[in-house]
């Protein structure tokens, strides 16, 4: 759900079969078409593409004809024309950028447009709960309340992601712990519709806080909301299944996993739950992922509350995730902000992104949204906006 932008790379081009407008063989061609050779780019060029990502250029020439793609005047892939006239290129560009692009025969050239590039931007943030004091606010001020300040910020992503601490559901009943969260399905589309959010990871120490169906109508609602979730399902494979979005034509898959399960949290191959993290696992699902998507996220549930530093746990599964070839791992449930580290030459790791919408106070009140720009090859670059939360609403401390 994104309201897209602009921008690109120069780098690889190779000659790749696509889809192309039909030539016309018959004698419904017109004269002109029969008498005079033609050079024609038939493509509509995308809004903007990810470093990396390919675009396809298609149209027709004279026969057996050498035809050749520039961007910006350079030459970035030629081929030969079919005995029909048809000819099909693919180009990436390696650098953000804006790129006129012409297609030329020899002595001619056509114009295809200009091609813009840029990273996509991935926004993730740490825990949003609907329980203690939160809901009896969204009741009085109603659903948009806690994201005012923050909203047009998480919408400009691209692709936008956090954790989803609570259970969103009217029936159950509270498990016996310490702490139980619960919250009502109006509370879940201004998430989507107003502050913009894509993805939510349910793998948590309280998705099941009101019992296994109120985790279904928890899955329920946000796909409702026009979300995806990850890391909660109906049983173990679904709630191991990746959420994949595409942004720039870049394919990004999420998995989410908790190494925090209370009793009867975790799902089984009958029986709705969250994804217990296991390194085995994670490899499984990330190779798998890697098959659909061009980029693997894994966002966990880990750690000790109130540390923020990763303990030897986190940092096996990270290492897991980075060998499977994930490329961001992202961590909650220690309510306070943690460094964020490289992990391999195009991956980084945020340990905790702490609290988010969630009551809060001294070290917990200071958060920040993770910025991630993502290519093809992973993650060109980041930074952390900082945030403050004032009672349990998130306030950008300084310009996003």
């Amino acid at each position: 759900m994104r309201q897209a932008a602009a921008a690109l790379i120069v780098g690889l081009a190779v000659v790749e079969a696509v889809l192309v407008l039909p030539l016309r063989h018959s004698g419904s061609a017109s004269a002109a078409e029969a008498a005079a050779p033609v050079l024609k780019a038939t493509t509509r060029l995308p809004a903007w593409r990810a470093p990396g990502v390919p675009v396809r250029i298609a149209g027709f020439a004279p026969a057996r004809e050498r035809v050749r793609l520039r961007a910006n005047g350079r030459i970035v892939a030629a081929t030969t024309s079919l005995a029909s006239g048809r000819y099909r290129l693919r180009y990436a560009a390696a650098r953000p950028g804006q790129y006129r692009l012409t297609v030329t025969d020899g002595s001619r050239s056509r114009r295809v447009g200009t091609l813009v590039v840029r990273p996509v931007v991935l926004e993730a943030v740490g825990d949003i709960t609907f329980g203690e004091q939160v809901g009896p606010a969204l009741a009085e001020y109603g659903p948009r309340y806690p994201w005012t300040d923050v909203a047009a910020t998480l919408r400009r992503a691209d692709i936008t992601t956090g954790n989803l601490e609570t259970s969103v559901s009217t029936r159950g009943l509270a498990a016996v712990k310490e702490f139980t969260f619960r919250g009502t399905p109006d509370a879940l589309p201004p998430l989507a519709r107003y502050a913009g959010f894509d993805v939510l990871t349910l793998a948590n120490n309280h998705a099941v806080d009101y019992g296994r169906d109120a985790l279904l109508d928890t899955v329920r609602y946000v796909r409702a909301a026009g979300m995806q979730t990850i890391g909660a399902g109906a049983n173990d494979r679904l709630a191991r299944r990746p959420a994949i979005v595409e942004a720039g034509g870049l394919r990004v898959a999420f998995l989410g996993y908790s190494d925090v399960n209370p009793d009867g949290f975790v799902a089984t191959p009958s029986e709705p739950g969250t994804a217990h993290a296991d390194t085995a696992a994670i490899a499984a699902d990330v190779h798998a992922a890697l098959r659909r998507a061009d980029v693997a996220v894994c966002f966990f549930h880990w750690g000790t509350e109130l540390h923020p530093d990763p303990d030897s746990r986190q940092q096996t599964f990270a290492a897991a995730c980075r060998d499977a070839g994930a490329k961001v791992v992202l961590g909650a449930h220690p309510h306070v902000l943690g460094p964020v580290a490289r992990l391999g030459a195009r991956g980084l790791v945020a340990w905790t992104l702490g609290n988010f919408v969630f009551p809060s106070g001294g070290e917990t009140a200071r958060s920040a949204i993770l910025r991630v720009e993502l290519d093809r090859a992973g993650v060109r670059g980041y930074r952390l906006l900082p945030v403050t939360i004032e009672g349990f609403r998130p306030v950008l401390s300084g310009a996003g």
